[in-house]
């Protein structure tokens, strides 16, 4: 069997660069070599692209960029042509390519700036379209579609530099202390300050205005967090459903990868039925926002079991320690054959 060629991009300009290099270096490692030639192409913090042939232990310590490996690379625009383009001593140098890999978290990565450019190009790729990609990286667009389609989600209102501070404190009046002050296009938890009372809520808007002109204040749900890793088209695939359990309340970026206070309960502490409820809801939501190949869908359940929408990563964090694949293979699908049905699913997409 022939092998196919799998080009997986890592690293690049959003905040949520290092978060790459552990996912990508999972990716890489894992990637069956009797079936697939990895290229491996790497985006700087400024940008700039290479194709990198050096060892996997300088993606992780995220020195692979000074390797003298390194060669100036890019994607051949011209569709049908499916090849990777390194400029080399003056040379251009094409491979062709079957798939890209975007292990890429955050803006220009996940937000469908990346999935446009394979669109052009006529590169089959893993994950979400463009659209989807886009409309579920901003959480205020999500939110309003997963509204429409008749889920629950919280109360929330889309706020700029140019929001009255009338309006903002009718939104308090309406949910109360304490609220969410969230970038509407970041990932991670980055920027999002939990606000209980106006000195805070106004300090977190302008933390928040710092990562993005578009910030979501999200009234607080009393309860508590699960997520379901879905793989799949149409034929759906969901994983183990898990529970998120954090003493403040509050999953922040540094609670997410060291979980110093919090716990992840896999399989969550609920009953049968409410599982299937979860999940049931989740694969709407999946659908509903269009995505393809794979996505986390983050839900709250209240006191009162009622399951609310909170946000879904069309490219959620794939390191072996993930919650993405933990949830996959809790229930018997191990991280090599996720890696495999991804690409397939791809490719025939």
């Amino acid at each position: 069997m022939e092998k196919k060629v799998v080009a997986v991009i890592f690293g690049g300009e959003s905040s949520e660069y290092e978060v790459s290099l552990k996912s990508a270096s999972s990716v890489i490692e894992n990637l069956d070599i009797e079936k697939y030639n990895v290229i491996k192409i790497g985006i700087t913090r400024e940008g700039r692209w290479f194709r990198y042939s050096g060892d996997l232990d300088k993606i992780k310590n995220n020195t692979w960029f000074l390797d003298n490996s390194c060669t100036k690379v890019m994607i051949s625009p011209s569709k049908g042509d499916r090849e990777i383009i390194e400029i080399k001593n003056g040379m251009l140098i094409p491979t062709k390519i079957d798939i890209v890999f975007p292990v890429l978290h955050g803006k220009n990565g996940e937000d469908g700036t990346i999935q446009g450019l394979f669109e052009i190009s006529g590169i089959p790729y893993v994950g979400c379209n463009v659209a989807t990609s886009s409309v579920c990286m901003d959480k205020d667009y999500a939110h309003k579609i997963v509204d429409y389609a008749g889920f629950d989600v919280p109360k929330s209102l889309a706020i700029s530099r140019q929001t009255n501070e009338t309006e903002i404190e009718a939104f308090v009046e309406r949910v109360n202390y304490p609220i969410y002050v969230k970038p509407a296009q970041e990932g991670s938890s980055i920027g999002i300050t939990k606000a209980n009372n106006k000195h805070e809520l106004f300090q977190g808007i302008d933390e928040a205005l710092q990562f993005d002109n578009k910030v979501v204040l999200e009234e607080n749900i009393n309860g508590f967090e699960v997520g379901c890793a879905i793989i799949g088209d149409d034929d759906l695939i969901v994983g183990t459903v898990d529970e998120i359990e954090t003493p403040s309340g509050f999953f922040d970026f540094k609670e997410k990868y060291t979980l110093e206070y919090s716990k992840i309960h896999l399989p969550a502490r609920i009953d049968n039925e409410l599982c299937e409820k979860i999940k049931a809801t989740a694969k709407g939501i999946y659908k509903v926002l269009g995505c393809t190949g794979l996505s986390r869908v983050d839900l709250f359940v209240d006191e009162k079991n009622r399951i609310i929408f909170n946000e879904v990563n069309t490219l959620p964090g794939f390191t072996t320690g993930s919650r993405f694949p933990n949830m996959l293979l809790h229930s018997g699908i191990e991280y090599r054959y996720i890696l495999d049905m991804l690409i397939e699913l791809g490719i025939k997409r």
